[in-house]
């Protein structure tokens, strides 16, 4: 479980949501969470402020293995930022020089294009595939957007009306 934690933390560039897909194939694929559980937790981390980085404590707590609960919480978040801070530790003394080379510059020019291209992988599977099943949906997607871009509400205020949309939505049995 340690392993999955570092792998998906050494593997990001540019941001938290990065390692969604990460994430998702080391715990819903091997069947250690479920992939309601999964977005479940994906949508609380990402109505609450903090790094999504934290979203590993919660797979840690509720993931299927011996190691679960706060340890497990403890584990995730070791894991997932322990590689940073490594780089971090042993890139700052030579980042300056680094950082004004022009090689260097196109390099994280490039890495930077890649990830806006795994973002957006990132919010097409899992995120939309598994949440945007109807045209409801996709009005409940298409508000919060017109809500956060043009009319640039509170997050706090979109989350809510987009839960209170979920709700209007949900068939009931």
């Amino acid at each position: 479980m340690f392993d999955a934690f570092y792998r998906s933390g050494a593997l990001v560039f540019g941001g938290g949501h990065v390692v969604l897909p990460l994430l998702r194939e080391a715990f819903v694929t091997p069947g250690w969470v479920s992939d309601s559980s999964f977005l479940a937790g994906y949508g609380a981390a990402q109505a609450v402020p903090g790094p999504l980085f934290t979203f590993a404590a919660y797979l840690g707590v509720i993931v299927k293995q011996s190691l679960h609960g706060v340890p497990g919480a403890t584990l995730g978040l070791l894991g997932i930022f322990l590689p940073g801070v490594l780089i971090l530790i042993g890139a700052l003394p030579f980042w300056d020089a680094f950082r004004s080379r022009p090689i260097a510059q196109a390099i994280m020019r490039g890495v930077n294009a890649a990830v806006v291209g795994l973002l957006g992988a990132a919010l097409y599977t899992p995120v939309w595939t598994s949440a945007v099943k109807s045209a409801g949906d996709f009005g409940i997607v298409l508000v919060g957007f017109v809500l956060l871009t043009v009319w640039r509400a509170p997050p706090l205020v979109v989350v809510g009306i987009s839960a209170l949309g979920g709700i209007v939505l949900e068939p009931t049995a």
